[in-house]
């Protein structure tokens, strides 16, 4: 498949990188897991963060259960996305005990929610594919896209797998880029 957003849509370049994924054998998913999570422990961004955004990871995504369980032992204060109706509510993580299955069978944390945006100072972001430049596409449904504005003050850090780096993706007007990508 041509790779070109100009001739291929969302819906396409979502089937292709599901593809990608499906054809990569677990063990490698995990290696390539572990060198994004290298990276970022290494990122000045990271070592100065005081507060920050994380999620916790599907299996078709990298993990962060190293990026969670290292930030925390760092001292950092992390939070964890929720889905709550067609929003996503920022909430605390206060360990394993405190997560429950939510949408989508996703780990997340209990509690109140975390209002307080612009004390976030790296958000850690997941990603269908970004572009070098930072453009995103995510899965379709808009969660991040309504989440992303509210974090003007984060430094936003895509991380994905190397083979979900594009050359350049279709964007739109409310699409807000990565400052960063890591893969």
């Amino acid at each position: 498949m041509n790779l070109n957003p100009s001739s291929n849509s969302k819906p396409e370049l979502r089937r292709e990188i599901r593809r990608r994924k499906a054809a990569c054998p677990p063990e490698q998913l995990q290696q390539l897991s572990a060198e994004v999570t290298r990276k970022l422990l290494s990122n000045p961004r990271w070592q100065q963060s005081r507060t920050l955004l994380l999620y916790h990871s599907l299996p078709d995504e990298v993990s962060t259960s190293a990026l969670i369980q290292s930030a925390v032992e760092q001292g950092k204060r992390v939070l964890l996305p929720v889905v709550v109706g067609d929003d996503l509510e920022l909430r605390v993580y206060c360990g394993l005990g405190c997560l429950a299955e939510g949408a989508f069978h996703i780990q997340e944390p209990q509690g109140e929610a975390f209002e307080d945006y612009a004390a976030i100072d790296l958000a850690v972001i997941p990603g269908v594919a970004f572009s070098p430049e930072g453009a995103r596409l995510g899965r379709g449904r808009g969660y991040y896209d309504r989440l992303l504005p509210r974090l003007s003050a984060a430094h936003k850090c895509g991380i994905c797998w190397p083979f979900q780096l594009l050359p350049e993706l279709p964007t739109e007007p409310h699409d807000v880029r990565m400052d960063e990508v890591i893969c």
